[in-house]
C-alpha cells in the first residue's frame, strides 16, 4: 500500500468515527429532550398553622327593641395580655358588635377607637374619633345609652377597672351630644340595664 492509499484510509476511518461520535451525541440530544428525565419537585415547604387567638366571653350591651333600657349580651372576643390590650379589645368588639335581632347597636356606625389608656388609679381613658359625635342622632336617652354602653362594656369585663371616662380626638369634652357629663370619668350604671 502506498502513502496515498493508507492517508486516504485514514482519513475515511476519521471521517467514520466522527461521523458515528455526531450520530451518537446527536441521538443522545435528541432522547435528551425528548423525554427529559424525570427530576424531582422540590417539596414546597410547610406552611405554619395560625395558631389559634384565645377567645373570652365578654358583656357587650345594645339598645332593647323598645329604645327604654341597655341589654347586656355574651360574645367572644379574642383574649388580650394585659388591662390596657383588654379594654382596647373589648371596645373595638363594642364597635365592630353587628346588634342581634331585635336589639339596636347604640354608638355611631364607623366610630373609631384611636387609643386607651389606664392610670395607676385604675382609670380608663377611651378615645374615640369625631364619628361618635358628628354621626350621633342626639337626644338624652340616645347619649345615655351611647355612653354608657362603652362604660359598662369596660367596666364590667374589666373589675379592676372601676371608671372609664370618653375622649374624643384625643381631648376632653364637655359631653357628646349636650346631655351627659363627660368631664370627669364615669363609674358602670347598670341602672340602665334592661331588668333580668
Amino acid at each position: 500500500m502506498n502513502r496515498r492509499t493508507i492517508a486516504a484510509v485514514a482519513i475515511a476511518l476519521a471521517a467514520v468515527g466522527l461521523g458515528w461520535a455526531l450520530m451518537t451525541g446527536l441521538s443522545r440530544i435528541l432522547r435528551s429532550s425528548a423525554s427529559p428525565e424525570p427530576v424531582d419537585a422540590p417539596v414546597p415547604a410547610a406552611v405554619p398553622e395560625t395558631p389559634a387567638v384565645p377567645r373570652i366571653k365578654a358583656t357587650l350591651f345594645f339598645a332593647s327593641a323598645d329604645g327604654l333600657a341597655l341589654v347586656p349580651v355574651e360574645q367572644e372576643i379574642p383574649l388580650a395580655q394585659g388591662t390596657v390590650a383588654q379594654a382596647r379589645a373589648i371596645v373595638e368588639a363594642q364597635l365592630a358588635a353587628v346588634a342581634p335581632d331585635e336589639l339596636a347597636a347604640t354608638i355611631p356606625q364607623g366610630t373609631k377607637l384611636l387609643g386607651v389608656y389606664v392610670s395607676a388609679r385604675n382609670e380608663a381613658f377611651i378615645d374615640l374619633d369625631n364619628t361618635v359625635r358628628a354621626k350621633h342622632p342626639g337626644g338624652s336617652v340616645n347619649e345615655l345609652f351611647t355612653v354608657f354602653t362603652i362604660v359598662n362594656a369596660v367596666a364590667t369585663n374589666l373589675p379592676d377597672v372601676q371608671e372609664v371616662q370618653l375622649l374624643i380626638d384625643g381631648h376632653e369634652v364637655d359631653t357628646l351630644a349636650g346631655h351627659v357629663d363627660l368631664r370627669r370619668p364615669l363609674r358602670k350604671n347598670e341602672s340602665l340595664n334592661a331588668p333580668k
